[in-house]
């Protein structure tokens, strides 16, 4: 992965997220990912400073990791925030994670995060293979995150409030959590193998306007994540459907990965997603941080 970006820091939990680095200004079903150290799917943008994001939603099957391999971690998420290549000052998101053990066993769970403050885990269980429906809104400092397990019919919605709000861009994300903690940095941990995971019913609100991630009211590009140094596995974004409401996330094992897998070169015209991390927090933070052109 090129390091064009400025490393700027992160912060993580157990459940996890990740802002990313904004995708640049091109249409949203571009073929050409932009490459990531933590974010895999699809990122759009109103490229408009009177133009904001009020609403996200989507879909996604919580994928069965395979956990053979020891220790990992990802996340499936969809938020409002975290782009505009470095100059994003928050993310507000939910999600699930799936988390591999040292003995081979996966753990799911739910969670929000509103960036810089760490994630909460939310009391909603989640299972392999279950369907879940997520929703973030914002008006002004307030924000209502929503998670629901379409298979098991329950449903968990937080109404919160934060001074650190950005809704410069919309996201529907799988990632490799960072772990932070000291002056060091952040780092991604390990990508689990999640196999594969597919998002569906994808919209953003912008102004009053609702439309897919292909909408031309904004752009933005899909997003690769490649490892640094290849000893842990990346994820590619597959194509949008006919409708720009669905697309697939692909884990791909370490051995597959290069440090410039889609050819952009030393030059840049990439994005890489170093973590953001105040030292002072001491924990583990699935999410923040984001790249510069």
């Amino acid at each position: 992965m090129k390091s064009r970006a400025v490393p700027y820091c992160a912060v993580a939990v157990t459940a996890t997220l990740a802002l990313a680095g904004a995708a640049s200004a091109r249409a949203a079903t571009t073929d050409q990912p932009v490459v990531s150290s933590n974010w895999a799917g699809y990122e759009v943008d109103t490229n408009s400073s009177e133009q904001r994001f009020s609403q996200v939603k989507g879909s996604w099957v919580q994928p069965n990791a395979d956990c053979s391999s020891g220790e990992g971690d990802a996340a499936f998420w969809i938020g409002l925030g975290g782009g505009g290549g470095g100059n994003a000052t928050g993310l507000e998101q939910v999600g699930t994670e799936i988390k591999c053990d040292a003995n081979g066993q996966g753990t799911s769970s739910a969670w929000y995060e509103l960036i810089p403050e760490a994630p909460v885990t939310l009391d909603l269980t989640i299972n392999p293979g279950d369907h879940v429906s997520a929703e973030v809104d914002v008006d002004g400092n307030n924000v209502k995150v929503s998670l629901t397990n379409d298979t098991t019919g329950k449903n968990v919605t937080k109404d919160l409030t934060t001074d650190n709000i950005d809704v410069s861009t919309a996201e529907w994300i799988a990632e490799a959590p960072s772990q932070c903690g000291d002056a060091s940095g952040c780092t991604p941990v390990t990508l689990a193998d999640f196999g594969g995971v597919d998002f569906s019913s994808a919209s953003a609100t912008a102004d009053g306007h609702t439309g897919t991630i292909a909408d031309s009211q904004w752009t933005g590009a899909p997003l690769a994540l490649s490892a640094a140094d290849g000893s842990t596995g990346g994820a590619t974004p597959g194509a949008l459907s006919s409708d720009g409401t669905s697309f697939s996330v692909s884990y791909q094992p370490a051995e597959v990965q290069t440090s410039d897998p889609y050819g952009y070169g030393s030059d840049g015209g990439g994005y890489i997603d170093p973590t953001y991390v105040d030292p002072s927090y001491g924990y583990s933070d699935p999410g923040y941080g984001w790249g510069s052109f």
